[in-house]
């Protein structure tokens, strides 16, 4: 049987880069699955925080170079690479001047959020599954992790679903307890927007605010799994929306767990194949 292939997706990764426990989840988690025998890629943001020099990250030259849209603009993407300490793990950081070059991930000095982070997101988002496709390494679940990421199921639904690296792709949200109270601009859904994505399928982004995010995460991905043990009432409500709709997996005590909730994808996809 060959190796299951997970890609990671999230907002910060130990020790690169630590503001919440997203950091810590996305350090242990990859590694306990490549210790199980899986196949490991993980992609975060290359915030300005994070010191290249003393991570010792550097350009991937061949997988830089994509355009992304955000809107009407193109940003140019460029990728770095480091490696974890003491760890068989490369990380990928998704970079881009406007966006990430600021010495802050999501706040400012006020600790006011920044205006464009849906850009930022949007941008990561995009750029994180055209850099698997320059790769040419099919993953087949991609874990994604908090709002940051939540618009990738969305994607792998519809713009990606026919791409030969992710035919065959299911994804799983982890939510975390990470809200935030600003409002976005009404142009959100046109920068969200990509080929074979229309208005509707895009509803739960109306909100334009954190609501949105997550509930667009959860609606579409394949498995949806709670972090915490507490969430407030915004993502209670939406938890309950969804387990109309799918399993929402709760209490995840062991790695163990997680590799279940991967080869139960992988097996019921071959199921209905």
């Amino acid at each position: 049987m060959e190796k299951l292939r997970v890609l990671y997706v999230a907002s910060e990764i130990h020790p690169f880069l630590k503001t919440s426990e997203i950091a810590d989840v996305v350090r242990q988690i990859p590694q306990a699955m490549q210790e199980k025998g899986m196949e490991i890629r993980i992609l975060v943001p290359r915030f300005g925080l994070i010191n290249e020099r003393k991570n010792r990250l550097h350009e991937v030259v061949r997988l830089s170079g994509i355009n992304i849209s955000v809107g009407d603009e193109e940003k140019p993407l460029v990728i770095k690479v480091a490696s974890i300490p003491n760890a068989k793990l490369q990380v990928y950081f998704i970079d881009n001047d406007d966006y990430f070059h600021r010495k802050a991930a999501l706040l400012d000095k006020e600790s006011n959020f920044f205006a464009d982070n849906d850009e930022r997101a949007v941008f990561f988002c995009k750029g994180a599954l055209e850099t698997v496709k320059k790769l040419g390494w099919a993953p087949d679940i991609v874990h994604c992790h908090d709002w940051m990421t939540s618009l990738i199921p969305l994607y792998l639904k519809t713009t990606y679903r026919k791409d030969p690296v992710f035919r065959n792709t299911k994804s799983v949200f982890s939510v975390f307890n990470t809200q935030f109270n600003h409002k976005f601009s009404e142009d959100l859904l046109d920068k969200v927007r990509m080929t074979d994505i229309d208005d509707e399928m895009m509803r739960p982004l109306r909100s334009a605010d954190f609501e949105g995010f997550m509930r667009i995460g959860m609606e579409y991905a394949d498995t949806v799994v709670k972090v915490d043990a507490d969430y407030n009432d915004t993502l209670n409500r939406i938890f309950s929306d969804v387990e109309n709709k799918k399993e929402v997996i709760c209490s995840i005590e062991s790695n163990d767990e997680y590799s279940e909730i991967y080869y139960n994808l992988i097996n019921e996809a071959v199921s209905v194949g």
